[in-house]
């Protein structure tokens, strides 16, 4: 298995490009199961899970491939076997985004329940509720969902916590349903927004996408088209944090700066200078960064996926940072890895108080999910001596080229077989 060694005590300093997101180009992949016509996608981001879920379309009939150019070209004309099976599902929870399109395009559909990372509770039930009120008939018998339905219809579903996935696979299901769909309590994130744009392309009727009520009218069938994934925001701020936390300076392009007003909120309050521009974003750390304070909440507020990033920047900055976790209950597992390269973190429930030390001392330490691997890589760089990173398939799973545009950025850091 391998790990990532990294010598830190460097600055970040150089150009980054910023590779497309993992989180909108899964669910993106899953929408070509509603077509019988091609779906090319460009800035599909190199990472595991885009092959894992590209393994998974294809078992079920789909084609895919990749062009000369890097497009991902999907062709759903023949959907054989509407079955995710659990060998190919347990890694990955977007897996469970082919429900809602299988059952749509194919009127049944066999999904295991998902797996990925251990980070706390992350239910099926908002799924199962909204497709069960647009009429499927649906039972969970050894691990897996088994669903059935002539046709969808539309109808009114209020979630009752707000969903990603769900939002997700509840408009893509709307899409071919008979009637119209209103979904409320509806997640605003870019990456639903994303999807809500790649399904309009193929000649979807959605409204409302990126606000909490979305209203979806069924058309009979979707067409092919082209789409371009959005830039990943989570990867975007984890190198902001990581310049701020090393006392660096970078430049990153190929950004969505509209979908980063939290994160560069925080990080101007640590003392950063961010500049932004169209599709670039830069950050200045002159000194040691100041601690801040965040709690984590759905979009628009601050993104549960950046706060194990910002509690190592604050292990190392000045003062006391209060960080609350509010979306998953078990996030705080790589606060006992950062403790073992020096941070001082104590944790209280869904809340850890991390009091800014002057140095951490490089250690072996372990990856525990995908994001605290991100976490333990901030912390190896600015940590003195050498860390090494194991269990690194899990930043595999999230992160195009990590190595490679950290040491553009001037880092020394390298993969151990």
């Amino acid at each position: 298995m391998s790990k990532l060694r990294i010598n830190g005590g460097r600055p970040l300093d150089g150009a980054a490009q910023i590779s497309g997101a993992k989180n909108s180009a899964l669910p993106i992949m899953c929408a070509a199961l509603l077509s019988a016509r091609p779906l090319t996608l460009g800035n599909v981001p190199h990472l595991m899970d885009v092959a894992t879920m590209s393994k998974l379309l294809t078992q079920m009939g789909l084609g895919a491939e990749r062009a000369a150019n890097g497009d991902m070209i999907l062709d759903g004309a023949r959907i054989v076997d509407p079955v995710a099976p659990y060998e190919l599902v347990r890694t990955m929870r977007a897996s469970i985004l082919v429900l809602g399109p299988l059952l749509a395009r194919c009127g049944r559909a066999k999904v295991s329940l998902p797996g990925g990372c251990a980070i706390g509770q992350r239910p099926v039930d908002q799924h199962l509720k909204g497709l069960t009120a647009m009429g499927a008939s649906i039972s969970v018998e050894h691990g897996y969902i088994h669903a059935h339905a002539d046709r969808l219809r539309g109808t009114r579903i209020v979630m009752d916590v707000v969903t990603v996935t769900g939002t997700e696979n509840l408009m893509m299901a709307a899409a071919l349903a008979q009637g119209k769909t209103i979904l409320e309590n509806a997640a605003r994130e870019p990456e639903v927004t994303d999807l809500a744009r790649c399904l309009i392309a193929m000649g979807a009727r959605i409204e409302g996408a990126g606000s909490d009520v979305i209203r979806i009218e069924g058309v009979p069938e979707l067409g092919g088209a082209r789409h371009s994934v959005m830039p990943d925001r989570i990867e975007t701020g984890t190198y902001l944090a990581a310049a701020a936390a090393t006392g660096g300076r970078v430049r990153l392009t190929g950004v969505d700066c509209d979908t980063l007003d939290a994160t560069l909120d925080k990080l101007r309050e640590s003392g950063a200078r961010v500049e932004r521009g169209s599709d670039w974003v830069s950050l200045e750390m002159n000194g040691r960064p100041r601690a801040v304070s965040l709690r984590t909440a759905p979009y628009p507020a601050f993104a549960t996926d950046m706060q194990a990033q910002f509690m190592a920047l604050d292990t190392v900055a000045d003062g006391t940072g209060i960080i609350t976790e509010t979306i998953f209950e078990n996030r705080f597992m790589h606060a006992l890895e950062l403790q073992r390269l020096g941070a001082d973190i104590t944790i209280q429930g869904n809340t850890a108080i991390v009091k800014g030390v002057e140095r951490l001392q490089g250690a072996a330490v372990m990856a525990t999910d995908l994001r605290a691997s991100a976490s333990l890589v901030i912390a190896g760089l600015v940590a003195e001596g050498q860390t090494v990173i194991d269990r690194i398939y899990h930043l595999d799973r999230g992160y195009e080229s990590l190595e490679r545009k950290l040491a553009g950025l001037g880092a020394k850091i390298d993969r151990l077989p």
